[in-house]
């Protein structure tokens, strides 16, 4: 039996150091993480987190040209600790979550937020607001058998030389272990998927021509230049 069409070049992310790739199968991503994000987007408090799924083919591995996308003048950045899962399982405890992680990067969850503000608004579903092509940058995996499991350490994000977004992995609301925890009650994670932990304050527009670095201690920075739309 054979395709009726050509089959595509399956998603993967390089490896720092690295001839290899890892293949993305699931990419889902924590919202309102960061006390200050939440309260910046009209939360307040440790409320119960939520997910909400890019599909792996936003990926856009090593950063690099990101086109400015349609149907869109708020365009957003969001810069997160991409979590990538090696060992799958179910109904994972928190103190066990760290046996199921390849390793981590540096993402930006890009977001266009007047469609997100109007799903939410007429109580329709995120996906026109997340989920779009090249909606989720990201750099080189670092496994985490050589930067361990990171748990705090300075995560930041640059806008053509100024700093936008600034703070401490320490100051998620759900811990790496506790994210794993909650979504794989719901999901089997499997070897592939990939987690965006969620974004600390100071999110805001970008407009083609803009550049920006987004960093984690630790990890390979992402570097980004936004250029005009298709």
């Amino acid at each position: 039996m054979a395709y009726v069409i050509p089959l595509w070049t399956p998603p993967a992310l390089p490896i720092a150091g690295s001839g290899d790739t890892f293949p993305v199968r699931r990419i889902f991503c924590v919202g309102r993480n960061y006390v200050e994000h939440q309260k910046e987007m009209g939360g307040d408090g440790r409320e119960q987190p939520f997910f909400f799924i890019k599909s792996e083919f936003s990926l856009v591995p090593n950063g690099g040209d990101v086109h400015y996308p349609a149907k869109t003048t708020n365009y957003h950045y969001e810069t997160e600790m991409v979590v990538a899962i090696g060992k799958g399982g179910r109904r994972i405890q928190a103190k066990d979550a760290t046996s199921h992680i390849f390793g981590y990067g540096v993402g930006l969850d890009m977001t266009r937020r007047d469609l997100q503000q109007l799903g939410k608004d007429k109580g329709r579903p995120w996906d026109f607001g997340k989920n779009f092509d090249e909606a989720a940058p990201c750099a080189a995996l670092t496994p985490a058998a050589k930067v361990g499991h990171p748990s705090k350490g300075t995560l930041s994000l640059a806008v053509n030389g100024k700093e936008r977004q600034k703070a401490d992995l320490s100051d998620m609301i759900w811990s790496v272990p506790e994210q794993i925890e909650y979504l794989s009650q719901y999901y089997t994670l499997e070897p592939g998927d990939i987690i965006m932990s969620g974004t600390p304050a100071g999110v805001g527009p970008v407009q083609p021509g803009d550049e920006l670095v987004a960093h984690i201690d630790g990890l390979t920075d992402l570097r980004v230049k936004i250029v005009p739309a298709l």
